[in-house]
């Protein structure tokens, strides 16, 4: 990186530093009930020895996987203080090691791991690419999910992503796309809705929205009816591309593209 981004980086860091206040544990909790399943039903049952958590936050998925018989040995990396201080104290188990890191250089030898995950980060990166290429350096294998944020008429809602911290925005095929450019190869995937749960969570407790009659219907109603609407009226190459939520895929190096000119 130039010296400008690298300077824009250590601004970015300091900005995190103080993201992970009590304030926002239970609604990121919450999600990570789900993040965590979709780690078991993407991998398909498999066991792991050495699993690194890329972009921890506050632990809320370590704190699951710690739980389970997904892997003998956690680690984790974070770019917030305040997210590796809330890890520090779940006095987890499994979690051998967590160390604070600059957003793009792992510390960690090549191949040190057995499976790399890293849920609901790669939309925050400015440049995804570098971070991509030192996960595929340190692990084996490697697991990713992103919110599929890249909606039709995605820049009317460019305020409301980028105050989420969303400077990246995708669909399932483009970062498919960007994961084979990168040279990864598609071993599992799939992608989600929203829970119910989360929207009511997101909508009453964050949004402070008094539920009424008319909120519920539209929970309950109205969204899943034009959710169906969508599903047969757009067909299901855009319903695929527009319909879904979050995309989650295990991944596993291919060798680099070759670039013909």
């Amino acid at each position: 990186m130039s010296n400008e981004d690298s300077d824009k980086q250590s601004s970015i860091v300091a900005d995190y530093d103080d993201f992970y206040n009590d304030s926002i544990i239970e609604w990121r909790d919450l999600g990570a009930r789900y993040k965590s399943q979709n780690i078991f039903d993407v991998t398909e049952g498999k066991i792991y020895q050495n699993v690194l958590d890329c972009g921890a936050g506050e632990g809320s998925v370590l704190k699951y996987l710690d739980r389970s018989s997904f892997c003998q040995n956690l680690y984790a990396i974070e770019i917030s203080s305040s997210g590796i201080k809330k890890i520090e104290g779940l006095n987890l188990t499994k979690l051998r090691e967590v160390k604070k890191f600059d957003g793009y250089s792992i510390p960690f030898p090549d191949k040190y791991f057995d499976l790399v995950y890293c849920t609901h980060v790669i939309e925050h990166v400015e440049h995804p690419r570098l971070l991509l290429r030192e996960i595929k350096r340190v692990s084996k294998s490697q697991l990713f999910e992103v919110p599929l944020d890249h909606v039709i008429n995605v820049d009317k809602y460019y305020k409301e992503l980028h105050s989420f911290g969303h400077i990246n925005v995708y669909t399932p095929s483009t970062f498919r796309y960007l994961l084979k450019s990168e040279g990864f190869e598609i071993k599992n995937d799939f992608k989600t809705k929203v829970n119910k749960e989360i929207l009511k969570f997101d909508m009453y407790r964050n949004k402070k929205i008094k539920k009424t009659m008319l909120t519920e219907l539209k929970l309950n109603l109205i969204w899943p009816t034009i959710d169906l609407a969508k599903r047969v009226f757009w067909g299901k190459k855009r319903y695929s591309e527009f319909g879904y939520s979050a995309y989650t895929c295990l991944v596993e190096p291919a060798g680099d593209l070759e670039i013909m000119f």
